[in-house]
């Protein structure tokens, strides 16, 4: 996909929690954990982590792009569905150790591989029993997506 990007190293505590610099902080796997939000809705529709490399690569082209750790590669969000996720806008937290992305979603507007528009598809119904309850409809079949 892209190289890597070198991304600024960390330096002071004031600087990295008040400046203007990204300065992202990847874990000891080298990861730092992504939300991706509905541009529009404001809906959390995912979250999955990232490496410097995929950081890099949703810098360079717009479309987010994970690192998948079941299948230790890059992951182009969309590449088999078509569903990509267009960023919009990257925010981090205060310590710079979480991303944001707000992005718009192409395709069927589904983020979810089971075929939901966010992977965030069932609350919890009833804390007794801990019984879920699903939320919307899918918006396609899998089996036809992914043909698998």
């Amino acid at each position: 996909m892209s190289q890597p990007a070198t991304f600024p190293a960390r330096t002071a505590t004031a600087e990295i929690e008040l400046g203007q610099l990204l300065q992202p902080k990847f874990d000891s796997d080298g990861l730092i954990p992504c939300i991706a939000q509905d541009v529009r809705t404001g809906e959390v529709v995912m979250f999955a982590f990232m490496n410097a490399e995929s950081l890099a690569h949703t810098l360079q082209t717009g479309k987010a792009t994970y690192w998948s750790r079941s299948r230790k590669k890059l992951w182009l969000k969309g590449e088999e569905s078509g569903n990509v996720q267009l960023v919009k806008e990257l925010r981090t937290d205060c310590d710079q150790d979480v991303l944001l992305i707000k992005v718009e979603q192409a395709g069927v507007g589904a983020a979810c591989h089971n075929g939901y528009e966010s992977c965030f598809y069932r609350r919890l119904a009833d804390k007794t029993t801990f019984a879920l309850e699903f939320i919307g409809q899918p918006k396609f079949d899998p089996k036809q997506v992914y043909k698998k």
